[in-house]
């Protein structure tokens, strides 16, 4: 992706995402410069536990087709989790776009709660996982839907309308997308490590690369390795 095509995404997420009353937190909004200050002083923890930014199109460079925006608003830390005490959970604000899938995969560890916080219906394509990690084409799925328990047949259509939401164990592989229109997606999960525990179907990236034909509007979380050692 082009780093311009990035900084529009950015500018376009944040009005979408303040149309429906949600204010990012204000290191949102720094610039390299700033993150790299504030890294090296006081704010560690946004890089160390990956807080920012995050938009993807899997390394395939069709965003419009298959992408999705995240900003990791907050997040623990495997340590926390091997002492059971801290912080044990994760928070994201997505948005998906009219028919933009965001491929089929599942996670090892995290269990997450996926809300549709407005906008259009979202999609949700659901598989339940063989005993070896692969989809099971035959199983039925169970899903809780705001502690409603579905039972539903493999590949089958979860349509969440705004205020509704799923929790999504690990054994539950899933694809989704907006429907009718770009949707606000909230994430409420135990702690997240998208550099190790994301599964997918098929071999993509999970960060795309960048083309930096102009300077970062606000750096993504995949940046902080380059930008903020």
């Amino acid at each position: 992706m082009k780093r311009s095509t990035v900084n529009q995404i950015i500018r376009e997420a944040d009005a979408f995402i303040r149309s429906f009353g949600y204010i990012m937190p204000p290191f949102a909004y720094w610039s390299a410069d700033q993150m790299k200050s504030h890294v090296a002083t006081d704010s560690a923890m946004i890089r160390d536990h990956a807080l920012g930014w995050d938009i993807t199109d899997y390394g395939q460079g069709k965003f419009d087709d298959l992408g999705l925006f995240l900003f990791t608003v907050r997040n623990g830390s495997a340590a926390n989790v091997s002492k059971g005490m801290g912080m044990l959970y994760a928070e994201k604000i997505m948005i998906s776009r009219h028919n933009q899938i965001s491929p089929m995969h599942r996670h090892n560890l995290k269990t997450e709660d996926i809300i549709n916080k407005g906008g259009a219906s979202l999609a949700l394509e659901l598989f339940k996982a063989a005993p070896d990690g692969t989809i099971d084409e035959s199983a039925a799925v169970q899903v809780r839907t705001d502690g409603r328990l579905r039972k539903m047949a493999a590949g089958s259509l979860l349509k969440l309308a705004p205020g509704e939401s799923v929790t999504l164990e690990p054994d539950c592989w899933h694809a989704f997308w907006g429907e009718g229109g770009d949707v606000l997606i909230g994430e409420v999960s135990n702690v997240n490590d998208d550099r190790t525990d994301n599964i997918f179907r098929d071999p993509i990236g999970r960060f795309a690369q960048i083309d930096e034909d102009e300077a970062p509007l606000h750096l993504l979380v995949s940046d902080y390795d380059r930008f903020l050692t």
